[in-house]
């Protein structure tokens, strides 16, 4: 069973940094690549960030890039966002996804509030 489970959200202050995680269970990472997605209450679902399945290419929405950096650990089948110089703007509910054989799958996402 495809299983993600986001951690490392909460309530920073404008410029500040965060770390997300996503622990990932069922596949390994290494064979797929994987994405952050965001969203904001009445809105849709916005792409933050993507890396490939050979974990060497990785593309940034452009709001976040030289902010917002994507990596992963196959070992551990964790992928993780890290995000600095954080912006109100940037407050949402974050999730990572896969879509794998072409069924998408994301987890229940962690919620990141910037603000003072």
């Amino acid at each position: 069973e495809v299983q993600l489970v986001e951690s490392g959200g909460g309530v920073v202050q404008p410029g500040g940094s965060l770390g997300l995680s996503c622990a990932a269970s069922g596949f390994s990472i290494g064979d797929y690549g994987m994405t952050w997605a965001r969203q904001v209450p009445g809105k849709g679902p916005k792409w933050v960030a993507t890396i490939d399945r050979s974990g060497v290419y990785k593309l940034y929405e452009d709001s976040v890039k030289g902010r917002f950096t994507i990596s992963r650990d196959v070992a551990s089948n964790n992928v993780y966002l890290q995000m600095n110089d954080l912006r109100i703007e940037d407050t949402a509910m974050y999730y990572c996804g896969v879509r794998i054989e072409s069924v998408n799958y994301q987890g229940q996402g962690t919620q990141v509030t910037v603000g003072s």
